[in-house]
């Protein structure tokens, strides 16, 4: 039967419970940072000694934890490509500029759990000898802003952040950067780029792999605020143990957020892979089903740039026929029917929506929100936005889903600098293709309603004379 499975959000709906630290230490706050900061470096088998720093590393890849931004990158891996041998100072940063649309999750951690984001953060720096790390937050959390300094400042009267951290000698400062309301500080190197002070243009990949040449051309680690609480259970319970909750190479927990029509939307945490799109959407225990007399239409799995998944399709997945509503809900799966999980965000649509116009809220979204540096991407996304709000507006065309198609296709493939343009791209191609019955049949009405609008009145006929 399906249910949830807490570990970041155990503490967190708890009655009673708050974002103070007093509270989160009668919850066992703090104790994996005390646990990590008394390890002691220890010999191999092969003798070469390994330290404490090192050991919280190769415990990270251990437990197969992968990225809970969007992209599902192996963290550990992640970290491996620190350079560790060039002098300058590592940094990292955390990304809390949660603007996917569709996407609420790693808010209810900021608002009421901050200290576990803050112990998992404090973690991963002293794992990979980082000194100063950056909270950037998205803009319109300005509340989620004050809670995390006024959670630092506790920390930091409480010496598990600041100079000798619990006699350590570990010294560490993170500070909270507030961004200007930009969905494309959402990708790291555009990030970067606006904490640095400068407009948000992501950066060439290679050679700006932020592992090598992030933070002021330093090397830079930054993980999603999901993936940072992660460590602090990874550590608490051991590498080999965490990979024991999800299924193979999709381990651990995640929280989706669901939207959308059904009866119970929210933020729900479960093992990755333990449980199905289906019964996230329909089983009491998660979305409870959709609203009387409707049915279900359409399903985006991972936030609005995931492409979107049709009622009744079916996949083949590992060489077995699968219902889209019996897909496992993890990377893999997600990926091979198409799609993705992206920011592990749900949303459902049953039969009274309107397709075209969803499309055309997600295409005006990504066309206002493109950086502008890339021209397919800049373009693009507004020739899409355009064409869609014709659709929507009584100027459709019959022609308009394969010109919307034809600019979609034009814009992917490495041709931008970011993923933006896959982003934008997405759910166009995926839209069109799978409900192009109903985007021809609206440009089609369009167009015969105007010409009918157009076509001049019959001439009156002459008036019989009399004879006589």
């Amino acid at each position: 039967m399906a249910q949830e499975y807490k570990l970041i959000l155990k503490s967190a709906d708890q009655p009673g419970y708050t974002s103070e630290l007093e509270c989160y230490l009668r919850h066992g706050g703090y104790e994996s940072l005390k646990k990590a900061l008394a390890l002691q470096p220890r010999t191999l088998p092969d003798g070469k000694t390994q330290t404490p720093q090192e050991f919280i590393r190769q415990e990270v890849m251990t437990s197969g934890l992968r990225g809970r931004g969007g992209a599902g990158f192996s963290c550990g891996l992640k970290w491996s490509f620190v350079d560790r041998k060039s002098g300058k100072p590592i940094y990292l940063i955390c990304n809390a500029d949660e603007s996917e649309p569709g996407t609420f999750k790693d808010r209810q951690i900021i608002y009421k759990d901050p200290h576990q984001l803050i112990e998992g953060m404090i973690l991963s720096c002293f794992a990979n000898d980082v000194h100063l790390a950056y909270i950037y937050i998205r803009g319109e959390m300005p509340d989620g802003a004050r809670l995390l300094n006024q959670c630092l400042q506790e920390a930091r009267a409480k010496n598990f952040l600041g100079r000798n951290i619990l006699g350590s000698g570990y010294d560490l400062e993170i500070y909270v950067h507030r961004g200007a309301g930009a969905y494309i500080c959402g990708e790291e190197t555009g990030l970067i780029e606006s904490l640095e002070g400068k407009r948000p243009y992501p950066r060439i990949k290679p050679p700006y792999f932020p592992a090598v040449l992030g933070l002021w051309m330093c090397p830079t680690i930054v993980n999603n605020v999901e993936t940072l609480c992660n460590v602090k259970h990874i550590v608490a319970m051991g590498g080999a143990e965490f990979a024991k909750l999800g299924t193979p190479n999709n381990t651990g927990t995640r929280i989706v957020s669901l939207s959308g029509h059904v009866r119970k939307p929210g933020y729900y945490e479960v093992e990755v892979g333990k449980v199905t799109i289906g019964e996230l959407i329909h089983d009491p225990a998660f979305g409870g089903g959709l609203r009387d007399g409707r049915k279900l239409k359409a399903v985006i799995p991972g936030g609005s740039s995931a492409k979107v998944f049709k009622a009744g399709e079916k996949f083949s997945i590992k060489g077995k026929e699968v219902a889209m509503l019996d897909l496992p809900y993890d990377f893999d799966s997600l990926i091979q029917a198409g799609s993705m999980s992206g920011s592990s965000a749900i949303i459902v649509m049953d039969d009274s929506t309107d397709i075209v116009a969803a499309l055309a809220n997600i295409a005006e979204f990504y066309a206002h929100e493109s950086c502008g540096q890339c021209t397919p991407c800049r373009e693009g996304s507004l020739w899409m936005s355009k064409a869609l709000h014709r659709l929507t507006h009584g100027e459709g065309r019959t022609g308009d889903a394969d010109y919307l198609i034809k600019i979609a296709d034009n814009i992917p493939g490495g041709r931008t600098i970011c993923a933006f343009g896959e982003a934008c791209s997405w759910p166009v191609q995926s839209f069109v293709a799978k409900f192009k019955d109903e985007f021809v049949a609206k440009g089609a009405a369009d167009e015969a309603r105007r010409a009918e609008e157009t076509t001049p009145p019959a001439a009156p006929k002459p008036l019989a004379v009399a004879k006589h």
